[in-house]
């Protein structure tokens, strides 16, 4: 949704720009209107990919037991940590490249592009704090200001009341020659630097993230091994001896490997109604805060089965014991 009213805005920007250009003293150049709409863009994709990293490293840092999902929390750094790696150096560029054509023809402070685009960030600016005072005052009111809220709220409010003070600073200034922009880009450049490397430790490095993919297939292929031994013994009412007992040409079932290719799945019989799997895992997916009550993964339970899927790093098994009343299969009706 505030995807699509910046880019409805823009576009509104443009036209007007377009419509009233040729009334302007000083003329844009198709050099202007790229350097503008590509800043203004790319500075719009930094404060969300900012604010939504943010939002993800608070809900890591107060879990809610109800909500929490290390997955979707995982995902939402990475997608904010991309946008941020690539957006604000984009930004940073094209505000010099701004700069310094301003520095040689100061008159061009007084395109209409650029006001429109200036006042119109103000105006997102303002409605953004103003909506975020009114969830604020509003929750207060309710009796549900909690810290991870609270923190959400300064968050927003943080990030739109400064965006609103430069770029009022800004229209106003007189000096061109001002060092304040150079200085914020170094606070702006270590800030973002720094809000990526906390991610290594919120959700891990890239190479963490890779092995928590390869066990999430290890588990995903574990219950799938569960429910054909489990399928088995309710047709024959005896566990397969092994594994390969499982396969089966007219289904096309066929025993799955690891991912990584470099361990076989384990399964042993520990009696007739009692089997074990095992499987070795790169990352523990155990969330400790909870006493290992909360997945990491956003889907519970897994399968059609009420079993705990929670590992830690290493070899781990699971024993698994059939109830012959609930899997026996229903007597035919004639």
């Amino acid at each position: 949704m505030i995807s699509l009213i910046l880019f409805v805005g823009l576009i509104l920007i443009v036209l007007l720009f377009l419509t009233s250009n040729s009334m302007e003293q000083i003329k844009s150049t198709p050099k202007d209107v790229f350097l503008h709409l590509f800043n203004i863009v790319t500075f719009y994709l930094s404060v969300i990919g900012f604010i939504t990293l943010y939002i993800q490293y608070i809900n890591a840092g107060f879990p809610d037991q109800l909500t929490y999902y290390f997955t979707a929390i995982a995902d939402g750094v990475r997608w904010s940590t991309s946008v941020l790696f690539i957006a604000v150096p984009a930004y940073l560029i094209s505000s010099w490249l701004l700069a310094k054509d301003l520095v040689k023809e100061p008159a061009k402070r007084e395109l209409k592009l650029r006001k429109w685009l200036i006042y119109f960030t103000l105006f997102i600016s303002a409605i953004t704090i103003i909506i975020d005072l009114m969830i604020f005052v509003y929750n207060f009111l309710d009796g549900e200001l909690t810290i991870k809220f609270f923190l959400k709220i300064f968050v927003v409010l943080l990030v739109a009341g400064a965006v609103f003070g430069y770029y009022l600073w800004d229209l106003k200034r007189k000096d061109m020659k001002s060092k304040l922009p150079k200085l914020l880009a170094i606070i702006v450049s270590v800030v973002v630097m720094g809000s990526i490397i906390i991610g290594f430790f919120v959700v891990g490095t890239p190479a963490d993230q890779r092995n928590r993919r390869f066990d999430d297939d290890r588990i995903s292929d574990l219950q799938e091994l569960q429910n054909q031994i489990v399928n088995y013994w309710t047709k024959k009412e005896i566990l397969p001896a092994n594994l390969n007992d499982l396969e089966d040409s007219i289904s096309g079932f066929m025993i799955p490997q690891d991912p990584a290719g470099e361990t076989q799945y384990e399964y042993k019989i520990i009696d007739p109604l009692t089997f074990e799997l095992c499987a070795i895992f790169a990352e523990p997916n155990q969330n400790t805060k909870f006493d290992n009550r909360v997945e990491f993964y956003p889907i519970k339970p897994y399968g059609d089965y009420q079993q705990n899927w929670n590992h830690d790093a290493g070899r781990v098994c699971w024993e698994r014991t059939i109830d012959p009343e609930l899997q026996k299969m229903p007597e035919a009706k004639i």
